[in-house]
C-alpha cells in the first residue's frame, strides 16, 4: 500500500470540499472495499478523507411514510432496523444474502452503493482493464477470457463487469433515491436508476456523481406492500456473489416490480418489463433482457434468471 495523507473532517460538506480541493483524494467509510483495492494498489489515493463521525448513521422516517437512511448506516443496523423488515422486507433479504457477518458489521449503506466491480481482471494489474486505465482494452473479452461471472446486457465493447451489491437491487426494486452534498454545499437528489452509469465507452465513470460530491442518505418512498422476496443464485451458500439475483415485489392483482442483480453493470430494471410480470416469467424476461449481448460461457444467465424468477412466482 502507497503512502498518503488523512483527515478527519466534522462536517459532510467540509468533506466534499476538500475531495473536491484535493488531487487524487478518496473518501473512507466502512472501508471494506476501498482498503483491498489500495492494498492491491488498484486505488491509490493520495489522501484519504474519512467520513465517519458525521452524524449519518441514523435511520428516520420521511413526512410521507418512507425512510431516510445515513449513508453511515451499516448493512447490520439496516437489516435488523424493525421498520425495514416489517415494511421493506426485500431490502432485509437482500441484505442478509451479502458477504458475510463480519463485512457487513463494517460496510455502510454509502460505500455498499459505490463498492466496484469484482471482475477478476479488474482485480488483476497484470491484465489490461478500461476501468483501471481506460483505453488499455477489456481482458474480458479477450479470446478464451473467463466471463462466467460477468454481464450479458447494459455492457460495451469497452466493458462486460457487473455491479456487485445486492443491497442495490433491492433499493432499485424499491425506488431509492441518493441524497448528497456537493463540494460547493448544495444538496442533490439522484434518482437510484440515474445513480450508476453504464460504461459506453467510459467504463472508469461509475456513477453520476460529481467529483468531490458525497453520499449523505438514501431515501426510501412510503411502502408499496405486496408480497416481497430477494433470491440470490451464487456458486455456493455464502460470501460469493451473485451469478444472477432477482429482487420481487407483487402485488394481489399479480401486477409488480421486479430487479435483476449479476447481469448489469447496474440493478437491472425497466417498466415495459415490470408490465409483464402478470403474464408470467418468460414474459418478463423477453422484456427485461432484450437486447442481451451473453458470452459463449455466460449465456446460461438468460435462462438461470428466468427459471428464478419463475420458481419464485410458483411460491407465492
Amino acid at each position: 500500500m502507497r503512502s498518503f495523507s488523512y483527515e478527519k473532517p466534522a462536517a459532510a460538506a467540509a468533506a466534499a470540499a476538500r475531495a473536491a480541493e484535493v488531487e487524487g483524494a478518496k473518501f473512507l467509510a466502512g472501508g471494506t472495499n476501498l482498503l483491498d483495492l489500495m492494498k492491491l494498489e488498484i486505488e491509490t489515493p493520495a489522501h484519504v478523507i474519512d467520513v465517519n463521525g458525521l452524524g449519518l448513521d441514523e435511520i428516520t422516517q420521511t413526512d410521507d411514510g418512507g425512510l431516510r437512511i445515513g449513508t453511515q448506516v451499516s448493512n447490520t443496523a439496516l437489516l435488523a432496523d424493525m421498520r425495514v423488515r416489517r415494511d421493506y422486507p426485500v431490502l432485509t433479504r437482500a441484505l442478509a444474502a451479502g458477504a458475510s457477518g463480519q463485512l457487513r458489521n463494517k460496510a455502510t449503506t454509502g460505500g455498499n452503493l459505490l463498492q466496484r466491480t469484482r471482475c477478476p481482471y479488474f482485480y488483476d494489474t497484470a491484465m489490461p482493464c478500461n476501468k483501471r486505465d481506460l483505453g488499455s482494452g477489456c481482458s474480458a473479452l479477450s479470446e478464451g477470457a473467463f466471463s462466467r461471472q460477468l454481464g450479458i446486457i447494459g455492457t460495451s465493447d469497452a466493458c462486460i463487469a457487473t455491479h456487485p451489491s445486492d443491497m442495490a437491487v433491492a433499493m432499485r426494486v424499491l425506488d431509492a433515491k441518493v441524497e448528497t452534498v456537493t463540494p460547493a454545499g448544495m444538496t442533490r437528489r439522484i434518482a437510484l436508476e440515474d445513480f450508476h452509469l453504464l460504461p459506453g465507452d467510459t467504463p472508469d465513470v461509475e456513477t453520476a456523481l460529481l467529483p468531490g460530491e458525497l453520499i449523505t442518505h438514501v431515501t426510501l418512498p412510503a411502502p408499496v406492500g405486496g408480497t416481497q422476496a430477494y433470491h440470490k443464485v451464487r456458486d455456493r451458500a455464502s460470501y460469493a456473489f451473485a451469478l444472477v439475483s432477482v429482487a420481487l415485489i407483487r402485488q394481489p392483482d399479480g401486477t409488480g416490480r421486479v430487479a435483476l442483480g449479476g447481469v448489469a453493470p447496474k440493478p437491472w430494471r425497466s417498466d415495459a418489463a415490470d408490465a409483464e410480470l402478470p403474464n408470467g416469467a418468460r414474459a418478463v424476461m423477453v422484456r427485461l433482457l432484450k437486447g442481451a449481448r451473453p458470452t459463449e460461457e455466460n449465456a446460461f444467465k438468460i435462462t438461470l434468471a428466468e427459471r428464478t424468477l419463475a420458481a419464485m412466482l410458483a411460491e407465492e
